[in-house]
This record gives structure tokens, C-alpha cells and sequence, in this order.
């Protein structure tokens, strides 16, 4: 279903720097799972620069594998399904609406997997940007930290007559960030578990790239995950997050002409002149 016999797996793999066992166990997911939110971008450069976010394997393949590129969620969790599939793991795909302090409910416009090992459902959530480093285990009230990010899940109704999941995470020192749930939680996203297939990430993903209504159509978004920190460039607003006691954000404004050093030297992606050029005139 998600192309996995068509993945180059070995260069998949390389690009991750994963050198592990092979077997669709748990550890072996962990594992991958932490490979690629730590090794693939998150950006939506394509959707910005040309309005068109293709998620044709060979496509997501030539893009995302073997350099510094990334893309949004459904770029990042169609290429991950494909190795998943390839490599034998039982899963399905599901949409989820971005929370995040929105007053109001949010198409589902974000992708994540949901993977099956020895009778119990994890999330795998890849492509969030600012992504958990590990899955997380889908039980209510599950409390939970990646060695570096704390994150809880909730079961409840989601939306007026639909039972779901809410992935929360600690409130922080950034505007916005509600306490959803009275002790210091705000809701991250919310998901169902209907499955959902790569023709459904197709119709969610036009929204996506092409609406004027679409967050990410209009502005530059990109993020990379450290162990330690997240950095996020949010048009021309670079913002460093960091655990902990040291979690206030160092937030900096960017002049135009710096965005394209800082897309290389923090986020290591190397536009071509071209699309150097076309950038700077989307740029507010």
C-alpha cells in the first residue's frame, strides 16, 4: 500500500545512520523512529516556493534521502511508512487536528502512524517537527519522556461525538501555550484511530501546499530536532527551545539577507541560487 518494495532501503537506512537489526520489533522502531526525527529536516520550502508537495515515493526519496531537504508531515510520515512496510511492521496511518492553543477546532491536516507490536498500539508521530524522540505508548493517561521532552496521552472525545486520543505536552514560557488541562498541560494534537490511506494523504496534503487558508502555503516553517534542543525558523523569526530549567526560548529576528546563511548553518539545508532568489521574495 505505501510502496515500501519500491524504497531504496539500504540508502533510507544510511541517511539515518542506522546500523541496527532489521526485525519489526520494538527496539528496532525505537530506534528508527529516533533516527529520523533526528536525521530528517522538517520544512515546507516546496510548498511555499512552488506551491506543489508531490508524495510520490521516487519523489520523497529523491528530495529527502541523501542530503539535508526535509518536508512537513505527510512528506515524512509516507517516506517512513514505506520503510516500515518494507521492513515488515504492522501499522496504519491516521490524521490528527493540531491543538497548540487554537481557539477553534482545525481541519486534520497532520499525519502519523500508529504501529502494532506484540498486541500493543504506539504512536509513532515522525513528522510533527518538533517530534517526540521515541513512540509512545497508546494508553490513557500514558506519562512518558524521551530522555529530553515529556509528553502525556489522554483518551477522550475529541471532537463532538468522536472518541480519541490527545497528546499533550508541559506548558512552556512561550505565548499561546494554554494549560489545557489545569495541572500544566496543553494539547499538543488530537487523533481517531480510522485508518487512513495514502489517497486520504493526498486530498489533506493539497489543502496543505495549495490553500490560502493553509499555514504553511504562505511562509517559510522549518525546524530540526537536536537531542538537547529545537530550533524553529518561522519566516524570518529564529527561535531555540531548551529543556528544563533552561527551556525560556532564545528568540531572535532575522534581517532578509541572513535567512539563507541560517537555513545552512543551523538547519543545514543549502538552497540552489535559484531557489535562494525565490525565497527572499516570499519573505515578510
Amino acid at each position: 500500500m505505501w510502496n515500501g518494495d519500491a524504497l531504496d532501503l539500504d540508502a533510507y537506512l544510511a541517511h539515518l545512520g542506522y546500523e541496527g537489526d532489521r526485525a519489526p520489533t520494538l527496539k528496532t522502531l525505537r530506534e528508527l523512529h529516533r533516527a529520523h526525527v533526528l536525521s530528517v529536516r522538517w520544512e515546507n520550502l516546496d510548498a511555499v516556493l512552488r506551491g506543489d508537495v508531490p508524495l510520490d515515493l521516487a519523489t520523497l526519496q529523491g528530495k529527502m534521502i541523501g542530503n539535508a531537504r526535509g518536508g512537513y508531515c505527510f512528506e515524512h510520515a509516507s517516506l517512513y511508512a514505506a520503510a516500515l512496510e518494507r521492513l515488515g511492521f504492522t501499522f496504519f496511518a491516521v490524521l490528527g487536528r493540531i491543538r497548540m492553543g487554537a481557539p477553534k477546532m482545525l481541519p486534520t491536516t497532520h499525519a502519523m502512524l500508529i504501529v502494532e507490536i506484540d498486541g500493543q498500539r504506539r504512536l509513532s508521530d515522525i513528522g510533527f517537527g518538533a517530534s517526540p524522540l521515541e513512540p509512545i505508548e497508546l494508553t490513557d493517561g500514558t506519562e512518558t519522556t524521551d530522555g529530553v521532552w515529556a509528553y502525556r496521552l489522554g483518551r477522550g472525545e475529541v471532537t463532538p461525538g468522536a472518541d480519541g486520543w490527545t497528546l499533550y505536552q508541559p506548558t512552556g514560557e512561550r505565548e499561546g501555550e494554554n494549560d489545557d488541562t489545569g495541572d500544566g498541560w496543553m494539547a499538543r494534537h488530537t487523533f481517531t484511530l480510522d485508518p487512513q490511506y495514502p489517497v486520504d494523504f493526498r486530498t489533506a496534503n493539497h489543502f496543505i501546499a495549495t490553500s490560502s487558508h493553509s499555514p504553511f502555503s504562505s511562509r517559510p516553517f522549518i525546524q530540526r530536532v537536536h537531542p538537547d534542543r529545537l530550533h524553529l525558523l518561522d519566516n524570518r523569526t529564529l527561535t531555540t527551545i531548551r529543556p528544563g530549567v533552561e527551556g525560556v526560548p532564545e528568540v531572535r529576528e532575522l534581517e532578509m539577507e541572513e535567512v539563507p546563511k541560517v537555513l545552512s548553518d543551523v538547519f543545514g539545508i543549502d538552497l540552489t541560487p535559484e531557489d535562494t532568489t525565490l525565497l527572499l521574495t516570499k519573505l515578510v
